[in-house]
């Protein structure tokens, strides 16, 4: 099938987190068996905790086809050695990792762990917390080679962030020049109300987009605007006014997101037009 190339790469396969939860041993062949799928393009890297690396470990033994691999830090980079170094013996290429900001740490604290222990030409994304210490480390970021991570969504109704709070967010990193990805909470395309659930979800087709107006220059109130779009057909239309050049700058900013369901968004391209759906998975 063909991958339309705004998606290609945008979905890391998150599959072991929740709600997804699944069970490491059955994730890791899932995710080999979508990156020899037709739609393959669409799929990025593998997403694990650092303490799951022994177990992952143990199911690579077996010669399994190596892995591009990001890691989590939810300890904060007090982690980062340890889990770089379990890496470093595993079949794996170590595609990124992620930062968790632990509850008051400044930003020069921060970076400074950071600086420490970063492997070289790894990616590393700050998990940008939601509290006062947001606009400090955003304000940071831009002089250090660290990349941006927001959290989107999650197993409770506070933990996704309303679209004015998003919106802010874009504006800040956009004008800043920081590269980001997002994670939790995407689950579909467009924006929409989770039918069993009540959550509000933000859709990753409206993040696409806000980029592009922010990069523009647009207002923040037109983020908002774009971010609360619900008309499927009007997303899927800005989409495919984006051109090769703006397609390309909107995903040099936004990187990708981490998602426990890989045919979810695959699923929503499809049916949305934007994907032809050829080799779609039963």
């Amino acid at each position: 099938m063909s991958v339309p190339r705004f998606a290609v790469g945008l979905c890391d396969d998150a599959a072991v987190f929740p709600p997804g939860s699944m069970p490491l041993p059955e994730a890791v062949p899932a995710h080999v068996r979508h990156k020899r799928s037709p739609y393959a393009a669409l799929v990025g890297s593998f997403i694990v905790a650092a303490p799951a690396l022994e177990e992952l470990g143990t199911l690579l033994a077996g010669g399994d086809p190596v892995l591009d691999l990001v890691v989590t830090l939810p300890g904060g980079p007090d982690q980062l050695p340890g889990a770089v170094s379990a890496a470093a013996g595993l079949p794996v290429r170590l595609a990124g990792v992620e930062v968790a900001v632990p509850p008051g740490l400044a930003a020069a604290d921060l970076l400074a762990a950071l600086d420490r222990a970063a492997p070289a030409g790894v990616p590393v994304f700050v998990e940008v917390p939601r509290d006062e210490l947001r606009p400090e480390i955003v304000a940071a970021l831009p002089a250090t080679p660290y990349r941006a991570k927001f959290r989107t969504g999650g197993v409770k109704a506070g933990l996704h962030p309303d679209e004015a709070e998003l919106a802010a967010a874009i504006r800040a990193v956009v004008d800043a020049g920081v590269p980001f990805k997002a994670t939790a909470g995407l689950h579909h395309a467009v924006r929409n109300t989770d039918p069993e659930t009540g959550f509000e979800q933000h859709g990753f087709l409206n993040i696409l987009l806000a980029v592009d107006a922010a990069l523009a220059g647009a207002a923040e109130d037109d983020l908002v605007t774009i971010l609360a779009r619900r008309d499927g057909t009007a997303v899927a239309a800005g989409i495919t006014d984006l051109d090769g050049s703006r397609a390309e700058a909107v995903r040099a900013r936004f990187l990708s997101f981490g998602t426990c369901s890989i045919t979810d968004p695959l699923a929503d391209l499809t049916a949305l037009g934007l994907a032809d759906g050829e080799g779609d998975p039963a």
